[in-house]
């Protein structure tokens, strides 16, 4: 018993865990190490140690048990730890939806894909690095992409002809074979890709030239993708079907299109408002002045209200991004925000610095500077 490692170990959870937290923990790992699409060394041994470890840990009365003697306490009772007649195949749906086995002969689902039959390819992302404005008004790029489908030249058999292609004699074309293992716990049975065919389900005497025996070969295809106005910066673009190539006729994976969006020198995005700052002199500030703004769409002429204070905000309706479908924003159209910055003059000449100082004798009738001061020293006196 020395060589089994604690269960709460296994799954990485304490001896203080819920039940809800180790069902979580197994969920987990259960997904991770599942031998039908787990890459992962050693998946395999590692489902089978985490299903034994879930099938203690998750029944109460077993729980207790291992807490009071560990492993032994299962040993002293004949190897009989309730593992054997387990039904995993309810939580495993709720992982899989139903699509994989348990891998475990007995112990949950047994469902398996025919080798042969229809698969979908998988999902490809390439990613696409846009300008500020060909993200705001949408554009149209052309990419070259490789992606795998079935040969072209044999149709995704591998052979040469169909009389080349026979059902393997080892796993009879199911592509899996059953393995028997004597454990502790009794006798477990595994399922593994069959070591003859590699989970194909078919022999081939003659490969095809163009994917050695394969089916599969890497194609490279240019395709043009229209990105649409108002595409957003780490935003994904779907194609359909131009993914990889599906298996046996089946469907093709989809393309996503990782969206990159360079910065702009003077605007800046806001969901679909657009920012800019832009400098105004003291008497724009001061008196008020109509004055030409930059927008993405051309020049607008903006109102400065009188007396406007240095970082406010003003508003120019309808002269932001706009978009045909606006599910994600909720409008169709967003706004330009003008923050206005108040320039102070440096560098000034004698005649300017005189009549500054002739304007800060009337500053006290239009500030209330003094009163705060003045509020400041009641405080702390």
């Amino acid at each position: 018993m020395a060589d089994k490692r604690d269960f709460y170990e296994v799954l990485g959870v304490s001896k203080s865990s819920t039940a809800k937290e180790i069902k979580s923990a197994f969920k987990k790992l259960a997904k991770k190490y599942h031998p039908d699409i787990s890459k992962e060394e050693n998946a395999e041994e590692k489902f089978k140690e985490i299903q034994e470890a879930y099938a203690v840990l998750s029944d109460e009365n077993k729980r207790t048990q291992y807490d009071q003697f560990g492993h032994a306490a299962f040993d002293q009772m004949g190897g009989g730890s309730g593992f054997e007649g387990f039904d995993f195949s309810d939580i495993f749906s709720d992982i899989f939806g139903g699509g994989f086995g348990s891998g475990f002969g007995g112990f949950g689902s047994s469902t398996r894909q025919d080798p042969n039959g229809p698969r979908p390819g998988r999902d490809m992302e390439i990613s696409a690095t846009l300008t500020f404005k060909e993200a705001i008004f949408g554009v149209e790029k052309e990419y070259s992409i490789k992606r795998d489908q079935d040969c072209k030249s044999c149709n995704g058999t591998g052979a040469k002809n169909a009389n080349d292609v026979k059902v393997c004699s080892t796993c009879s074309g199911v592509g899996r074979v059953r393995q028997q293992q004597k454990t502790i716990l009794g006798m477990a049975v595994t399922e593994v890709v069959c070591p003859s065919c590699h989970g194909k389900g078919k022999e081939i005497k003659n490969p095809c030239n163009e994917c050695r025996g394969k089916g599969r070969a890497s194609y490279k295809e240019d395709i043009k993708i229209k990105i649409p106005a108002g595409a957003d910066n780490g935003s994904y673009l779907k194609v359909t079907s131009k993914g990889e190539g599906g298996y046996n006729g089946g469907r093709n994976g989809d393309l996503f299109l990782y969206i990159n969006v360079k910065e702009d020198e003077f605007f800046q995005r806001n969901d679909l408002d657009i920012h800019i700052t832009i400098p105004i002199s003291y008497s724009q500030a001061a008196l008020g002045d109509t004055i030409d703004i930059p927008t993405i769409h051309g020049e607008v002429s903006l109102k400065i209200p009188q007396g406007t204070q240095s970082g406010s905000m003003l508003k120019l309706k309808n002269q932001g991004i706009k978009i045909e479908n606006s599910s994600m924003f909720g409008k169709n159209s967003g706004d330009q925000i003008v923050k206005v910055n108040v320039v102070v003059p440096t560098n000034l000449n004698s005649k300017e610095k005189e009549l500054l100082k002739k304007l800060s004798e009337y500053d006290d009738k239009h500030t209330s500077q003094k009163g705060f001061f003045n509020k400041i020293k009641d405080i702390f006196h």
